[in-house]
């Protein structure tokens, strides 16, 4: 499991003019290429009376990465979307840049740029985010200990998911691979060893 990862945090749009052209660039973020193929089919649908309706994605499990210039001359349109995505970093994500064409023809180069264009501002439309690999952990304490955890949890770097009280505390947290000894050390210093915390999944989680 990688460290962490670049994506888009929601679906999103923008859109400009270019020479009468107006081009609309939406992105989603995105699991599985049935996913990325339902979302350019929607927007095909929408928009069935444009000229084209260019598309890249690229999935992270898989290492996927496809594209389609939809009509436009080879390499000025799908290739320039895809190597946005690429050239960013970004994964789990769809493109797709929509042109209603306004009569004057761009040339390659200026279609290059145009599509260029439309899946940069549809990337920052949806926000681009960070995932990190973390460690899903568990512990149980005494109430009279459970002040002092729940503070040492964030200040460690961790974000406490879950708490629930019973008969004493039970604490479910996320926290980064890395942060993790600090945290037992601290942890083992707070309560002289008496609680331990066990990691139960690993699972990706937005960076603050």
């Amino acid at each position: 499991m990688e460290q962490s990862y670049k994506t888009v945090e929601k679906e999103a749009m923008d859109e400009f003019v270019e020479q009468r052209s107006r081009f609309i660039g939406y992105v989603r973020p995105v699991k599985t290429e049935e996913e990325a193929i339902a979302f350019i089919e929607e927007k095909k649908k929408e928009h069935w009376d444009a000229k084209h309706n260019v598309y890249a994605y690229v999935l992270r499990e898989s290492g996927i990465q496809r594209y389609s210039d939809d009509g436009e001359p080879h390499g000025t349109a799908g290739v320039p979307t895809l190597d946005v995505i690429v050239k960013s970093g970004i994964t789990d994500v769809v493109v797709v840049v929509t042109r209603y064409f306004g009569g004057i023809l761009l040339g390659a180069g200026g279609l290059v740029r145009a599509y260029t264009k439309g899946a940069k501002i549809a990337l920052e439309a949806g926000g681009i985010i960070t995932m990190q690999s973390c460690n899903i952990c568990r512990l149980s304490c005494d109430y009279n200990q459970y002040g002092k955890i729940s503070g040492l949890i964030p200040s460690s770097g961790g974000v406490i998911d879950n708490t629930d009280f019973g008969e004493g505390v039970t604490i479910e947290f996320h926290i980064a691979p890395e942060n993790m000894p600090t945290f037992e050390k601290q942890l083992a210093d707070a309560t002289c060893g008496s609680v331990e915390a066990e990691i139960i999944d690993e699972k990706y989680f937005k960076m603050k």
